[in-house]
């Protein structure tokens, strides 16, 4: 080894030996003390009493001064990250943090932090990340922002509220990510977004923004994501649209854009996603988005798009997922759809389509997800023997269409794979069949609001993954087959842990016959259902439907159910409504449901009930209606007479004081009647005694 190299080594030695005894800056060390001041909650691992190097609690990473090549005089730490992600944080920010002025990256993500944002935070030079989403920050954001070294800004998910700042880019030139989602900002987007020149993603989506897209932000040549969906942008979809090369998702739905859709998407040849559903668009799809070889989703769903559904699916080669509903489109269905050959999810539920179902999806082999609701459709038995050779298919729904024709009972009709399938509200005749028996896949089956009839099949039990059923609104008869209280997802709530059909894709589940539905876009969503409502049902219910603890809605109302309500009923931890009015059932109600701790909707109005209604638990939140039509008392009800009171938990009904202090008083009188007679035969006996 050379002199040379000695000297090194003995520079590296004395370095790290210099390095073992540095400490945290006392600027930092006092800047930290000052966060804590703010919190309500305590960090682990912090303060003087762990350690009074700052630099070794949790969450906290330091760099020497000399590695940032500063020119201090004393070679010390100094904080460069602080991550305390997802630490349970409460209280507010100490202005304190814009004293750490060698700091890179703040983490303070998905904790309980609120109150306004520090002033001085926005301060500092040398940040490059920051992240304060899912929170509980409100106000506005601070103006004057002055972080010229800034590349992620993320304040999603909090209650931030006022104007974006004109002047976000004045000096954050080399900002790439900005995050505002899900907070309550209004006014319009600033022009000057179009100043950060190095912006890759844009997130300012369900916030109350106005205007329309600044044309700026189209000057953007690095944007690959525009995220502005769910607020109240307006105006037309401007054609500068065409110079954002690099864009790969552009999502702009539920605002109030009008007008055309430009005709420039030839010149966005990395453009994956557009989603533009729920506007006031209108006027035909342009022939370079339907005919664009890099779409995988095109969603234009609610909106008033017109004219035939034209697709050059031999250009579409990237195309997964369509979704034209709720429009104006006319014409019949395209027979080309299946050469989209990796189309998997398609909507074309209400629209003026005509025609039945193209021979030509016999071949479709890629499809899983094909919504027709509401489209004028005919010909159940045709449609069901062309769709069950689609290979993949796992959801259909045909809602409101095939009128007044019957539910096809051909045993040769078999979807092995089937896990979605809604054909309500079609006014079908016939009853359950049973090459339903054959798809073991099931998950979610609604055939409500149409005229079957005959008894429920006792096979509806034998599903292993089913765990929404609604069968209301027929005529069926006949006893509830106990096999249904055997459901084994219903039972051992797995249904959450089974694939999803169509994730992006609306299902959704009707109220009533007219009423607008409740909206679901994931089948797990859809609470575990059982509505055997509005129909003819007779005999018991079976104390079995206890065993069901994963289920959330029991409806069984408008039947003929007799006998008492069954006590294990309570059973089912998990039950959320239980509707059983307007039957015939009698006896009491079981003071066990009381500990239904989930129970927010609850009825068994108009039935043959007696005895006192059931206190304690959810019952104390529950209308009046749930009761009446019943010989009931108590809550609720009329006041119950003494002899009708009923024990509940085991325990005898309390008395009343005026009881109490009756009983006490006749008590009194046959207890001084005993002592009185008692002393008669004592003295009696005592003055015989004396003389004898």
């Amino acid at each position: 080894m050379g002199v040379q190299d000695f000297w090194v080594v003995i520079f590296v030695i004395g370095f790290c030996f210099q390095a073992q005894n540095l400490t945290c800056n006392p600027n930092d060390l006092n800047a930290l003390e000052g966060f804590t001041e703010g919190l309500k909650s305590i960090i682990g691992s912090w303060g003087k009493n762990f350690s009074s190097d700052c630099c070794k609690w949790a969450g906290i990473t330091c760099n020497s001064s000399f590695s940032l090549g500063l020119n201090n005089s004393i070679e010390e730490y100094r904080v460069v990250e602080l991550d305390l992600s997802s630490k349970r944080l409460s209280g507010n920010l100490s202005e304190s943090l814009g004293n750490l002025d060698q700091l890179k990256a703040l983490n303070l993500s998905h904790n309980f932090l609120e109150y306004s944002l520090p002033i001085s935070l926005f301060q500092l030079p040398n940040l490059e990340l920051l992240d304060l989403s899912s929170n509980s920050f409100s106000g506005p954001i601070p103006v004057g922002i002055n972080l010229p070294s800034i590349q992620s800004l993320d304040m999603s998910q909090n209650f931030l509220n006022g104007s974006l700042s004109h002047s976000i880019c004045a000096s954050s030139t080399e900002l790439r990510v900005l995050k505002l989602a899900v907070n309550y900002l209004s006014g319009n987007i600033p022009p000057g977004l179009g100043n950060c020149s190095s912006l890759e993603a844009i997130h300012l989506s369900t916030n109350s923004l106005s205007g329309g897209i600044p044309e700026g932000i189209y000057l953007l040549q690095n944007l690959t994501r525009l995220s502005i969906q769910d607020n109240k942008l307006t105006g037309p979809l401007s054609k500068e649209v065409g110079n954002l090369i690099n864009l790969v998702r552009l999502d702009i739905s539920t605002n109030w854009f009008s007008g055309t859709i430009p005709d420039v998407f030839h010149s966005l040849g990395k453009l994956q996603y557009f989603v533009a559903y729920s506007n006031n668009f209108s006027g035909l799809v342009p022939p370079s988005l339907s005919s664009s070889p890099t779409i995988s989703t095109l969603n234009v769903r609610n909106n008033s798009l017109e004219g035939p559904v034209d697709l050059n699916c031999s250009a579409m080669s990237s195309l997964t997922s369509l979704d034209l509903g709720s429009n104006r489109f006319d014409g019949q269905i395209p027979s080309d759809l299946p050469s989209c050959r990796r189309l998997i999810n398609i909507n074309l539920a209400r629209n003026n389509l005509s025609g039945p179902i193209p021979e030509s999806f016999k071949n479709f082999h890629t499809l899983s997800y094909l919504s027709l609701s509401n489209s004028s459709q005919s010909n159940l038995s045709s449609a069901l023997q062309i769709l069950q050779q689609c290979q993949n298919l796992t959801t259909l729904v045909l809602t409101m269409n095939f009128y007044d024709e019957d539910l096809p009972a051909d045993p040769t009709i078999h979807f092995a794979r089937l896990k979605v399938l809604i054909i309500a509200n079609c006014r079908l005749k016939g009853s359950i069949p049973l090459w339903l028996s054959n798809s073991p896949k099931l998950q979610l089956l609604d055939i409500s609001w149409n005229r079957l009839e005959g008894p429920i099949p006792v096979w509806l039990g034998n599903f292993t993954h089913l765990f929404y059923l609604d069968i209301s609104n027929n005529s069926f008869i006949g006893d509830i087959p106990r096999s249904i209280t055997g459901l084994r997802s219903l039972i051992d709530g797995n249904f959450s842990t089974v694939p999803e059909p169509a994730p992006d894709f609306p299902l959704f589940m009707k109220k009533n016959v007219s009423a607008r539905g409740l909206q679901y876009n994931q089948v797990w969503r859809f609470p575990p259902t059982l509505a055997l409502s509005n129909n003819n049902l007779s005999g018991q219910i079976w104390p079995e439907f206890g065993n069901l603890k994963s289920l959330h809605v029991l409806d069984l109302k408008f039947n003929n159910l007799s006998g008492p309500i069954p006590s294990n009923l309570s059973d089912m931890t998990s039950l959320e409504t239980l509707d059983l009015s307007h039957n015939k059932l009698s006896g009491s109600i079981p003071p066990s449901l009381v500990h239904l701790s989930f129970l927010s909707k609850f009825s068994v109005a108009d039935n043959q009930l007696e005895g006192e209604i059931p206190g304690g638990g959810q019952f104390g939140t529950f209308p009046n209606s749930s009761f009446e039509g019943n010989s009931l008392c108590g809550d609720h009800a009329p006041p119950c007479s003494s002899n009708l009171k009923t024990e509940v938990d085991g325990r005898p009904p309390r008395k009343s004081i005026l009881e109490l202090e009756s009983e006490a008083f006749y008590v009194g009188i046959a207890v001084g009647y005993a002592f009185g007679v008692a002393c008669f035969i004592v003295t009696d006996r005592y003055v015989w005694t004396w003389h004898f």
